[in-house]
């Protein structure tokens, strides 16, 4: 057997079973005694449905990924990857173009793969524990607007990064790296304004207490800001969040209706406070240099195993081609990507108690951050005690309960 192809196996194989030991871990770890710290938040009916839900969620994962792998195998061991490069090089396009359908047939499947479990997952899981809020009519427009940002935001990227390796010879990949970067960026200036608003409506904070304690709080901070915003978020789901979007100037905090609705004005002025914080401590800054310095890196390693032949003789492809060596190195690049991902969760949850520590200092009020994260994990029928390698290996958010202990350690 060719030693590529034993290679991409063992790494698929590698991945499930990793996956399969952390959801295992995770479920072990539940413990049905209520933690102290949230007695008389949790009642047992309420803390016996948290753990029932995260059973839940863990053991579809389990059942969604073990579909996955075997769809994956099964369609590289039958010569799935030939088959749909014949097909779209029967259409006679140049390189670009045939690498486009190529690429559009390839997400088709795997989006009608995921298709049951997505609707699972929202409309029985989801329904079950009393989140769900999303019709069938809003399902299928979000999946016709996401499919249609792909072809339009993605169309292009990808076809500029297919014509720098066909036409620019080794320094495909610095070229590559810039081009992402520049377009990543440029995305997140008009998120904001052209994509959030395909999915959601946003309105201006109404005018009262909690508008003005908001408000008082940036302008000590020295925060500038354009606004402040609820979300529809009940739209889709019960549960709560709240981000900042934009930069500079044109920065606005978005609060969900929803947490509005559960949440006292102390607890979202902390709230608030917390995600000020990674504005303040750099982290968005840090967390950009640290991703772009790992696109360069993908790129580059990508270019060293561009139109490997043998690779492509193991996968039974009848032809060599920069785009189908694109999905052939995402296979050999999970491993990095494992790596990769530990060190950028390790430094979100570092992030999330700097954020937490000047949110404190700038309020001054601990206990409103406490109990506005206790009210975030009941809402959200969050675990309260996963397993530490869960946590190692998943979480970009430190486990409430230790989040808790450090806010009270300030």
């Amino acid at each position: 057997m060719n030693p590529w192809l034993v290679l991409i196996l063992l790494i698929l194989v590698a991945g499930y079973l990793l996956d399969c030991l952390v959801s295992l871990l995770n479920l072990r770890a539940l413990s049905p005694e209520l933690p102290q710290e949230f007695r008389g938040v949790f009642d047992d009916t309420e803390y016996a449905r948290s753990q029932s839900y995260t059973r839940v969620r863990t053991k579809f994962s389990l059942v969604s990924s073990t579909a996955s792998t075997i769809c994956t195998l099964a369609f590289l061991l039958l010569g799935g990857f030939n088959f749909v490069d014949i097909f779209v090089r029967s259409f006679d396009f140049g390189p670009v173009t045939t690498g486009l359908i190529f690429t559009g047939v390839l997400m088709l499947l795997t989006s009608l793969l995921g298709l049951p479990f997505s609707i699972y997952s929202t409309f029985v899981i989801e329904e079950r524990f009393g989140f769900n809020r999303t019709t069938l009519s809003t399902f299928v427009l979000d999946m016709c607007k996401a499919a249609l940002l792909a072809v339009i935001l993605g169309g292009p990227i990808l076809a500029l990064i297919l014509w720098f390796f066909e036409k620019t010879g080794d320094n495909a990949w610095l070229f590559c790296w810039l081009a992402v970067v520049l377009f990543s960026i440029l995305v997140q200036f008009l998120a904001p304004v052209l994509i959030f608003p395909l999915f959601n409506k946003f309105f201006p904070l109404e005018e009262g207490e909690l508008k003005k304690r908001i408000m008082a709080y940036a302008e000590k901070e020295r925060f500038q800001i354009q606004g402040v915003f609820t979300m529809d978020g009940s739209k889709r789901s019960t549960k709560l969040n709240a981000f900042f979007t934009g930069f500079g100037r044109f920065r606005k905090i978005v609060f969900y209706d929803t947490l509005i609705e559960k949440l006292t004005t102390e607890e979202i002025v902390a709230v608030l406070a917390h995600e000020m914080g990674h504005f303040k401590c750099r982290h968005i800054l840090k967390m950009l240099a640290a991703s772009i310095l790992q696109t360069g890196i993908m790129f580059y390693l990508l270019s060293l195993l561009l139109n490997n032949s043998e690779m492509f003789a193991a996968l039974g492809m009848e032809h060599v081609s920069v785009y189908a060596s694109l999905f052939f190195f995402g296979f050999l690049y999970t491993p990095v990507n494992t790596v990769v991902s530990i060190l950028f969760h390790y430094l979100s949850r570092k992030h999330e108690y700097e954020a937490d520590a000047y949110a404190v200092a700038s309020t001054g009020d601990a206990e409103s951050l406490v109990s506005g994260l206790k009210s975030l994990s009941q809402a959200n029928l969050s675990n309260l005690t996963p397993h530490p390698v869960t946590v190692f290996l998943e979480y970009t958010h430190p486990p409430v309960l230790q989040r808790i202990e450090a806010i009270r350690k300030l």
